[in-house]
Order: C-alpha cells, then sequence, then structure tokens
C-alpha cells in the first residue's frame, strides 16, 4: 500500500489508516477478540497507520490497539494519540455500568474527561496513553478537538508539542477536528506537519477546498481526512441515515443519491468513490477509516483498490455535485 509523508517530518503514513475510535466501543460494544481480529485484518491488508485517542472508549481503544500491534515490529508501523482530553478517575461508588453511552462509547464510567490543553497536561496524557498502549513511543500527537480551547491550544499546548517533537519524544504534530477554519490557522501559523480533518472534505462536504487544503499544499504540509462518509450518509443513502453524527436533512439525502445514481451508473460503489476523493488533493497524505471487524477492514482495502474513470469525477462535475477545483 502506497505511503506518503507528513509535512517535513521523517513520518510515512500508508493511504489507508485504521481508525480505532470503533473498538473503543463507539456508539456499541465490540468484542476483545472482535477488536483484536480488525486490526490483525488491517496488518493484512498493508495498513500501517493507526490512529486512536483517551476519549475513545476512556483509554479502551488505546488498550486494545496496543495489546493488538505489542508483538508487531515497532519500525514497521505508525502510531498517532492524541492530547486534549485527560481521563481523571472517578470512584467505584460513582462508576456506571457499561449499558448506557459515556459520550457516545458504551463503557463503563470509570473516568470523568477534562479538557486540559496546558503544557502539563500534554506531558501528562502522553504519558498516560503510553501506559494504556504499552508501547514505547507515539509517532504522532494531534491537539483534539481545541475548538473551544484556542487560547490555551495556540500558546501552551502546540508550543509543548514542538518541544517534544525538537527532544525526539514524537516524529510529527498537529490538530484533528470537524471544522477547518482553525485547522487552517493552525497550518497558516503554526510549524505542524500534519492536520486529521474529520468530515470537511467529501462528496457531500468540499468545504476544506476553500481555505484548509490550499493552505496546506501551498506550506508543503498534510493533511490526514476522516469522515470520508460523513458518520454514513455516503455509506448508505436512505431515510434515516445519518450525515455529522445525526439525521440526515433530505436536501443532503437527495444529494447523495444523486451522487450514488453517477457513481453506480460508471459501475462504481458509492463507498468506493467515497473513499477514493479526498486522496486526489495534492495535499492529502491519507484517508482514516473507522473499522469495528475484520470485514470492514477488508471491505475499505478493496475498495480503495478499484479502479475509478475519470469520467465518473466529470459527470459529477457536470452535475454540480463537485466543485471545478475538487478533484
Amino acid at each position: 500500500m502506497r505511503r506518503n509523508r507528513l509535512g517535513n517530518s521523517a513520518v510515512e503514513v500508508t493511504e489507508l489508516s485504521f481508525g480505532a475510535a470503533a473498538i473503543g466501543n463507539l456508539f456499541t460494544a465490540v468484542e476483545p477478540e472482535r477488536a483484536a481480529a480488525a486490526v490483525a485484518a488491517a496488518w493484512d491488508e498493508g495498513v500501517r497507520y493507526f490512529d486512536t485517542a483517551p476519549h475513545y472508549g476512556l483509554g479502551l481503544s488505546e488498550r486494545r490497539l496496543g495489546e493488538a500491534l505489542r508483538e508487531r515490529p515497532r519500525d514497521a508501523y505508525v502510531l498517532s494519540t492524541k492530547v486534549g482530553r485527560m481521563l481523571d478517575p472517578l470512584p467505584a461508588t460513582t462508576a456506571q455500568s457499561g449499558d448506557g453511552l459515556s459520550e457516545g462509547f458504551a463503557v463503563p464510567a470509570t473516568h470523568r474527561r477534562r479538557w486540559d490543553f496546558s503544557a502539563e497536561g500534554v506531558r501528562r496524557s502522553i504519558e498516560d496513553s503510553l501506559e494504556r498502549l504499552g508501547l514505547d513511543r507515539i509517532d504522532i500527537v494531534y491537539l483534539h478537538d481545541p475548538d473551544d480551547h484556542a487560547e490555551a491550544a495556540f500558546h501552551e499546548a502546540y508550543p509543548e508539542l514542538e518541544k517534544l517533537r525538537a527532544q525526539g519524544v514524537v516524529g510529527a504534530i498537529g490538530a484533528g477536528m470537524n471544522q477547518t477554519a482553525m485547522l487552517t490557522r493552525f497550518v497558516r501559523d503554526t510549524d505542524v506537519d500534519v492536520v486529521l480533518c474529520a468530515g470537511r472534505h467529501t462528496l457531500l462536504d468540499q468545504s476544506a477546498l476553500t481555505d484548509l487544503l490550499p493552505e496546506a499544499a501551498a506550506r508543503g504540509r498534510s493533511v490526514v481526512v476522516g469522515g470520508v462518509f460523513n458518520s454514513g450518509l455516503l455509506a448508505d443513502p436512505r431515510p434515516g441515515a445519518t450525515y455529522d453524527y445525526t439525521a440526515a436533512p433530505l436536501s443532503l439525502l437527495d444529494r447523495a443519491l444523486r451522487i450514488k445514481a453517477v457513481t453506480e451508473g460508471h459501475g462504481v460503489p458509492l463507498r468506493a468513490a467515497a473513499l477514493h476523493y479526498p486522496l486526489a488533493h495534492p495535499a492529502v497524505a491519507g484517508v482514516l477509516v473507522g473499522t469495528r471487524s475484520p470485514d470492514e477492514v477488508r471491505d475499505a482495502a478493496a475498495l480503495l483498490r478499484r479502479e475509478i474513470p475519470d469520467e465518473l469525477w466529470d459527470e459529477l462535475r457536470a452535475e454540480g455535485l463537485l466543485t471545478e477545483n475538487g478533484h
């Protein structure tokens, strides 16, 4: 599988990466054996970039991913996690069962998430993540959703990440968000290597083309694109499908169905086109897909191997479904 270097760093990622939120029990529980099998399937398909975060399942994602990768050659893969949400233990008497959802994850509420973009918080978060992972290092560290914490993120957390990179503690640094404005500011005003942009460079939302992607390309920075299916609508557009984790408006459902008609008219599944679309931009180093089973991993890898005819993109542009510079 093709690899791309992140910015000016020495870190290289595969075009397809394994998003480990799902194996942290995102929305529904995943059996430990199935989670391990999903990571193994990704490895067998040539995936060598794995992304996680403390937020995902209150550390469950990190623990499961670390266990699944522990016997793999450490120099053969790239691992990223995130800082900005500390996990503070709760008294056993207040912990809830895993039947409910703890901020979207079906796990017992053993810890409380607390925003912390201080320099000390960054260091402690990385130390805690290394302990949960059981690995010797983290290759990429992202600031996780600093939307409401810009002051601390830019003036405390980011400078600390820059120090850690200079010391060789981490190989690459960046920020991960669901918006483009602040990510563009990171690319323009700091020396990040990469940003993780979720849901804003897809067949349904091409807003990253306005600011983030041109800025990243001009400055030699990399973008990893997540949320290529916009949380479900581009995977299976139908009434009741979700877009950005809520019920999709009828106007977006109609647009998704129109895109699907074009792709299938060229013999291409909509999911394949959605996966390939972001990779055409020169600033995009890879796409991150959240998977919770071996079958989902193998499906994503097979979709990436499909050939997409240029005529498909031409027709989408002609129908007004892609911007002129969108592919």
